[in-house]
């Protein structure tokens, strides 16, 4: 499994790099609605057991995503604060018209999944088309850094040192693994900090990031928990097999989705 997890991760970050340093805000909409969709295919695989996903909706949401760089920001605006009331009037519409066939179930279901997956993957091209004094090209490394780094450090301290459990939600986890992961974010975010102030000039403050990328180690690592809080109701260990010894896209990016929008404030407040 350690074996599967390494050669996926070394397939995987190559790809990553390519598409942040020489992608678009429009080739990076396009890959985060492909990957939204992924999500979403996997999400409604997991809760067949206690409801019907309502799949078109969920698939028209991610197409959201692959035109927030092409729609002037009127536009954009006006459907992210019209999505939500537009979502449920789609989904209680479907319910009237199916003469119940689709249930409330059903419905809530698929509003939480849609929440879940498009209310935060959102935020990682919305922070990547920022075009303030540091671009979003190099903040995007933030979320990145504090996901992996967070995942990685917390994984092999854990593993390694690893003594007093954290919660039910995942035994596996333990209160050092979570501080040890914490720790990683803060260095990798350390590191991204110096290669940006020493090469392309900007000016970070290091207690600054020390702060940000603590607590956005902490969200990342409340996103972990929120993946395995869904797998636990639904009784299964990974969504899918997509990525071998790493699960599904959703079991791959649950950290990284949950610290996007905060890092999206954060970031753009504070640097």
């Amino acid at each position: 499994m350690n074996v599967k997890r390494i050669v996926t991760a070394v397939i995987g970050l190559p790809v990553v790099i390519l598409l942040i340093v020489f992608g678009n805000a429009y080739i990076m909409d396009a890959v985060i609605a492909v990957i939204a969709a992924i999500a979403m295919f996997e999400y409604g695989k997991c809760i067949q057991k206690e409801a019907k996903f309502i799949a078109w909706v969920g698939y028209l949401a991610t197409i959201f995503i692959a035109f927030m760089h092409v729609v002037s920001e009127k536009v954009l605006s006006t459907a992210m604060t019209l999505g939500v009331p537009i979502l449920l009037f789609v989904l209680f519409l479907n319910v009237v018209v199916s003469n119940l066939r689709i249930t409330f179930k059903d419905a809530a279901f698929t509003f939480m999944g849609i929440l879940y997956i498009i209310g935060f993957l959102g935020f990682i091209p919305l922070l990547y088309g920022v075009t303030g004094k540091i671009p979003g090209k190099f903040l995007i490394w933030f979320v990145i850094f504090a996901a992996w780094g967070s995942d990685a450090f917390a994984y092999w301290i854990g593993r390694n040192f690893g003594k007093h459990k954290f919660s039910k939600v995942s035994p596996n986890k333990t209160v050092e693994g979570c501080i040890g992961g914490m720790i990683g974010a803060i260095l990798f975010s350390i590191l991204c900090s110096y290669v940006m102030n020493t090469y392309f000039g900007t000016e970070i403050q290091y207690l600054t990031i020390v702060i940000l990328s603590s607590i956005l180690s902490l969200v990342g690592q409340i996103g972990d928990f929120s993946a395995s809080v869904i797998k636990r109701y639904f009784e299964v260990k990974d969504f899918s097999e997509l990525f071998p010894g790493h699960g599904g896209m959703l079991d791959r990016i649950d950290s990284v989705m949950f610290i996007a929008p905060f890092a999206y404030f954060l970031l753009t407040m504070f640097l």
